[in-house]
C-alpha cells in the first residue's frame, strides 16, 4: 500500500478548473487539457514557452501541408518570426509559392469541400480542399517567379541554396509591395534575416518555373546540396557553443526529414561527435504504425542519432490537425513567453558553413 501510495504521489491529480467567461487560451489550456491528446498539446505548450524559447537554444520549424493558404502563415508563422522565436525554416515549396500570391493581389477565398471540380475548372477557379483560388494567380505568380530570378539572377552566389531564391523573393515583396511585407512569410523571413530553405525546390511549382528557365538556357545555380549542409551548419554551431537545438513539426514529409537529417549528417556522414537535437515537438495526424516517416516517432529518432537519447523526456508528439492547434498554441507560446532578439541566420550562412567546413577537414572521421 506504501508502494502504490509513493508512486501515485508521483503524479499530479486531474482536477481541471470550470471554464467561464472571460478565460484566456493559456489558462485554459492550463486548467482544462491533462489527458490523450489534450494533455499532449499543453505539454508541447509549456515546453515551448519554458525550455524552448530561451536564449541559448536555436528553433528550426518544418512545415509541410497546405498550411500558408489555410492563413497559418500570417496568423501563426509570422508573429513566432517577429517575437525571435524561428530561427531557421524547412517548408515544402508549395506554402512558399502559395505566399506569393497575395502580393499580387490574389485572395484564398473561403469555399467548400465537396464542391462540383468540374464546374470549377470551368470557372476557373481551383481547389484546395474547402479553400478556392483564382487559377490567374497561378499564371501571374509563374510570371513573377522567373522574371524575378532573371533580373537578379546575378546577384545570387553560384552555387545558391534555395534559401537564396526565398530571401530574393522577400526581398522583391517588400521593394514592390510594401505595404504588405508583414502579411507575406516570405517577405517577413527576409527583414527578420531567418533562413527558409525547402526540402525539395524541384517538387514545387517555384522548381517548375526554374526547370522552364532551363529549358530556355537562362540556368539559376541552385545546388540542394548546399542546403543540407547550411541547415546542418545551424545545429552544428549552437551545439558547438553548448548551446540546445530545437526542432517544432508542423506536419511531417520531407521537410521535416530535412531538419531532423542535420544531426545524421553532423555523426554519421561527416563523422563530427555530436548527440542529437535536444527538444523536440511535433504535430501531426500521421500514424507511426504504417513505417513513413511522417509519423516516426522521437524514440524511434534515437536509433538514428536525430535526437539524444538523454532528452526523450524534452520530446512531445500531439495527433490532429496543425490548422487547428497551431493558433492556439501560438497564442500560449506569444503570452508566456519573452521574445528574443532574432538570430538573423541567414546573414551568416557562409561563416556557418566554412566553419562546418574546416571542423570536417580537420576532425571528420568518415570512411573514404
Amino acid at each position: 500500500m506504501k508502494q502504490k501510495k509513493r508512486c501515485l504521489e508521483r503524479h499530479l491529480p486531474l482536477k481541471p478548473e470550470p471554464i467561464h467567461r472571460g478565460m484566456t487560451v493559456d489558462k485554459v489550456i492550463e486548467s482544462s487539457m491533462f489527458s490523450f491528446n489534450a494533455g499532449a498539446f499543453r505539454k508541447a505548450c509549456e515546453l515551448f514557452a519554458n525550455h524552448i524559447a530561451k536564449e541559448n537554444v536555436r528553433i528550426g520549424v518544418s512545415l509541410a501541408g497546405a498550411l500558408v493558404p489555410a492563413g497559418i502563415g500570417r496568423s501563426c508563422l509570422i508573429p513566432l518570426i517577429k517575437a525571435g522565436l524561428v530561427d531557421w525554416v524547412v517548408s515544402t515549396g508549395a506554402n512558399l509559392y502559395h505566399d506569393l500570391h497575395l502580393m499580387l493581389g490574389y485572395e484564398f477565398r473561403e469555399g467548400h469541400a465537396n464542391a462540383d471540380d468540374e464546374k470549377l475548372k470551368d470557372n476557373g477557379i481551383i481547389r484546395i480542399y474547402d479553400i478556392f483560388l483564382d487559377y490567374k494567380a497561378l499564371l501571374d505568380t509563374d510570371a513573377f517567379i522567373r522574371k524575378t530570378l532573371m533580373r537578379n539572377k546575378s546577384k545570387l552566389p553560384s552555387p545558391c541554396s534555395s534559401a537564396d531564391i526565398h530571401a530574393l523573393l522577400g526581398k522583391e515583396i517588400i521593394r514592390l509591395k510594401p505595404d504588405l511585407k508583414d502579411e507575406s512569410l516570405l517577405a517577413t523571413a527576409y527583414e527578420a534575416g531567418i533562413p527558409i530553405h525547402s526540402s525539395s525546390p524541384a517538387d514545387s511549382s517555384i522548381g517548375m518555373n526554374i526547370a522552364a528557365l532551363m529549358l530556355e538556357e537562362r540556368r539559376i545555380p541552385m545546388d540542394t546540396h548546399k542546403d543540407i549542409n547550411e541547415v546542418t551548419s545551424y545545429v552544428y554551431d549552437i551545439k558547438k557553443k553548448a548551446g540546445k537545438s530545437a526542432v517544432l513539426l508542423l506536419g511531417g514529409g520531407s521537410p521535416k526529414n530535412f531538419v531532423l537529417q542535420t544531426e545524421p549528417h553532423i555523426q554519421e556522414v561527416l563523422g563530427l561527435p555530436e548527440s542529437g537535437h535536444d527538444f523536440f515537438i511535433q504535430f501531426t495526424d500521421a500514424r507511426p504504425d504504417t513505417g513513413g516517416l511522417s509519423g516516426a516517432t522521437p524514440s524511434e529518432a534515437v536509433s538514428w542519432g536525430k535526437i539524444d537519447p538523454t532528452a526523450l523526456s524534452k520530446t512531445i508528439v500531439s495527433y490532429g490537425d496543425c490548422s487547428l492547434m497551431l493558433p492556439f498554441f501560438v497564442s500560449y507560446v506569444l503570452n508566456k513567453s519573452t521574445p528574443r532578439l532574432s538570430s538573423r541566420l541567414h546573414e551568416k550562412r557562409e561563416e556557418l558553413l566554412q566553419q562546418l567546413k574546416r571542423d570536417f577537414i580537420k576532425k571528420g572521421s568518415y570512411k573514404k
